[in-house]
């Protein structure tokens, strides 16, 4: 199993006090890492499966006799896929307040209906974490930098899925299989979408607008549905660690975009499977967007797992000046720009240098961005 950076984390906020709970896709390895922690913790933890129907049935609006009965001695507990059930945050206000010392584990895969299901119960009663895809930085720590540099353009195409990673001669059959179950069947669940065709057909328009700014405006009118539509649609995608967004940074120049954005994916796998695309690198037309949504996926993992509590941008201007990406963190600015051939020449722009005078302006191509995402603390710029 890959060690991941979440790891020692969640361990150090073992104090059978708060709940612990940890979002993010289905498949990036929530259930192998907590069942890790809590195995180690005790050899009889209890491990309950919201995918499961006879325990959603169980678990329904559960009395606190039932759930002390049902939790015994069980000084660990983990529920997976915990936004399947039903009041579950009522439920994880009772374990925990059952002073019984026990440690309580949460998963799930949407961030929507756990924030509905456990912000107001558990105030003050949890931990909250996120894992993604696996890193850059946690494949280096696993197969040595010798050995994971030469897959790099496999990573843009088929992604980091732990089981792309570790089973690559089945990458396409399993991202297919992710997207099918997932994506698909999981989001419109959730959603309560009832034309999923609609879905679909947004999906692939932001997969081929990738690394390029998106007007809900023009979205909405080349899907056939209304703005309001998409903007839902989107906010559940991202919600559901489909995607994520990159707003514009505009603080002082006249001619500054504020009111776009840019959409990006969690996993380059997912994108390309959304398009069915998987044509190596030297066949791609698309091998700009693919980096930089590579490197600003890496980027934002790396960010989390690592405690940035700034914010991250884009950056244009009317007379079409940009700048791929920037970190913005206690009053200081870094800017970057993003270019998967080495020799591409790339300037910032000089209004941009003269206003916001950045302490690190660098451009990230493939042959130095695994200094900018190094296998051990990476920095905040």
């Amino acid at each position: 199993m890959i060690n991941r950076h979440l790891l020692p984390i969640l361990k150090s906020k073992v104090d059978y006090k708060k709940a612990i709970v940890v979002l993010g896709p289905r498949q990036v390895g929530k259930t192998t890492l907590i069942n890790e922690i809590a195995s180690g913790i005790s050899d009889d933890y209890l491990y309950i499966n919201g995918d499961d129907s006879a325990i959603r049935l169980l678990w329904n609006n559960p009395s606190q006799a039932f759930i002390n009965k049902y939790i015994g001695g069980h000084k660990v507990v983990v529920i997976d896929e915990a936004q399947r059930l039903e009041n579950i945050g009522l439920s994880a206000k009772m374990i925990v307040d059952s002073k019984k010392d026990i440690q309580l584990f949460l998963s799930g895969s949407s961030s929507l209906e756990m924030a509905n299901k456990l912000n107001e119960p558990l105030t003050g009663r949890k931990w909250e974490y996120r894992l993604y895809p696996l890193s850059w930085t946690e494949i280096v720590s696993q197969y040595t930098f010798a050995k994971t540099i030469p897959r790099l353009s496999e990573f843009l195409i088929t992604g980091m899925y732990p089981e792309v990673i570790t089973n690559s001669e089945n990458a396409k059959e399993i991202l297919i299989n992710l997207a099918g179950s997932y994506l698909y069947k999981d989001i419109l669940e959730l959603g309560g979408i009832r034309k999923p065709e609609i879905l679909l057909k947004l999906l692939q328009a932001l997969a081929w607008q990738l690394g390029n700014e998106v007007s809900y405006n023009e979205l909405a009118r080349t899907i056939g549905v209304d703005k309001a539509t998409i903007s839902d649609y989107i906010d559940l995608l991202e919600k559901a660690f489909v995607i994520f967004r990159l707003t514009p940074f505009a603080r002082n120049l006249r001619n500054e975009i504020s009111t776009t954005r840019k959409i990006y994916f969690y996993d380059n796998g997912v994108r390309n499977t959304i398009i069915n695309n998987f044509a190596p690198i030297e066949q791609r037309t698309d091998i700009g967007a693919l980096w930089e949504n590579f490197i600003i996926s890496e980027r934002k993992k790396q960010l989390a797992y690592n405690g940035f509590y700034g914010n991250t941008y884009f950056w244009r201007t009317t007379a079409q000046s940009e700048i791929d990406y920037i970190e913005e963190q206690d009053g200081k600015i870094s800017a970057y720009e993003l270019k998967w051939n080495p020799k591409t020449k790339a300037r910032f722009p000089a209004a941009f240098l003269k206003e916001y005078q950045p302490p690190a302006a660098r451009i990230i191509h493939r042959d130095n961005f695994w200094e900018w995402l190094p296998a051990e603390q990476p920095p905040i710029s």
